[in-house]
């Protein structure tokens, strides 16, 4: 039987339930207000990124962890990946992986995407799908994929994160 993995650490950027997108700005240290959501929709989930990481689309790989309370910009929580969603945005393929916080005992039997309420997935879906509407912005959501993709993007994302140029990425505008 395989080792269990260790929990991966997520920056949270933005608390579930919020209509205001924060972003981290690497190079002045400091949490932002990118822009309040246009649309009528707020975070499904608590979101944020791993540090150290680079996602295809040059920003830290982004994580959404599924909390019984929302937490705020710059909490680190030890998460377990149970998923990612697949999708893609105007900046191209941008991965969202799905976890849960580990050091909530309300998430402990959650293992893996298939542990986690259907209409929840559904919500999370949705709200990826129509949260840059009314921007006219385009993001459109292929699916979920399973934990070990959810563990081999991590994994690619933290090798490209260590290969990295010096500067940050994902600096803030």
């Amino acid at each position: 039987m395989d080792e269990p993995r260790r929990p991966i650490e997520v920056t949270v950027e933005i608390p579930s339930g919020s209509r205001n997108k924060y972003e981290y700005d690497h190079e002045r240290h400091r949490f932002v207000l990118d822009r309040v959501l246009y649309s009528s929709v707020h975070y499904p989930a608590d979101y944020g990124f791993i540090e150290g990481s680079m996602a295809e689309d040059g920003d830290p790989l982004d994580v959404l962890v599924l909390i019984a309370e929302p937490t705020f910009p710059g909490c680190v929580v030890r998460a377990r990946p149970v998923g990612v969603l697949d999708m893609t945005d105007d900046k191209g393929h941008d991965y969202k992986i799905l976890a849960v916080a580990h050091d909530d005992p309300r998430w402990d039997r959650v293992v893996t995407m298939e542990d986690v309420s259907p209409h929840r997935l559904l919500e999370i879906e949705n709200f990826f799908e129509t949260y840059k509407t009314l921007e006219k912005r385009a993001s459109d959501v292929q699916g979920w994929l399973g934990i070990d993709d959810a563990w081999r993007i991590i994994g690619e994302a933290m090798a490209a994160g260590a290969k990295a140029p010096t500067t940050e990425p994902g600096t803030w505008r």
